[in-house]
């Protein structure tokens, strides 16, 4: 049995990762801001039915498949990974759906912000103009994430869906 669940775990992580990635190439322009908000939701989706662990897991990954394949940045690291752990802390705590998504935001956009600077400063290259200039960036792309995130996961729960496709949840 408890193998079982691990290869449905992992299975499920999988397909995260894939969403991730794939949704890495939808994105929009908002307030002079590229909004991309696949991976915040997939944060969400990975807290809620996975736990903390799996989340910066899958997150790391999506991560560093974006980074080979070219369509991603350094800065996906620390602002991905933070936000799921933060996420993933929180509705372990707690399993209440609006602060884990509050956790995304703060956690990718706040610290996940500030952390960005010292990996665009010295493994980048570039000279950011200060130590919150990667913040309001990062938050717009959170908050659709997480709103994104909320709706679904919201509706899936009012179903059924989730109940039915992911028991433990």
């Amino acid at each position: 049995m408890k193998q079982t669940t691990n290869t449905k775990k992992l299975a499920l992580a999988g397909v995260l990762t894939a969403l991730a990635i794939v949704g890495s190439f939808l994105s929009f322009p908002v307030a002079g801001s590229k909004c991309a908000p696949v991976q915040h939701m997939v944060n969400i989706f990975a807290a809620v039915l996975l736990g903390p662990g799996w989340g910066v897991g899958i997150a790391f990954c999506a991560s560093l498949l974006r980074n080979i394949l070219g369509i991603g940045s350094l800065m996906a690291f620390p602002g991905s990974m933070i936000g799921a752990l933060c996420c993933g802390l929180v509705y372990k705590k707690c399993k209440n759906l609006s602060l884990t998504c509050l956790a995304e935001a703060l956690g990718t956009g706040i610290l996940g912000g500030i952390a960005a600077y010292p990996v665009a400063l010295f493994l980048m290259g570039a000279a950011p103009a200060g130590l919150f200039i990667y913040v309001i960036p990062f938050l717009i792309s959170t908050v659709a994430g997480s709103i994104l995130a909320f709706l679904l996961i919201s509706v899936f729960q009012k179903s059924g869906v989730m109940a039915q496709l992911f028991p433990t949840s």
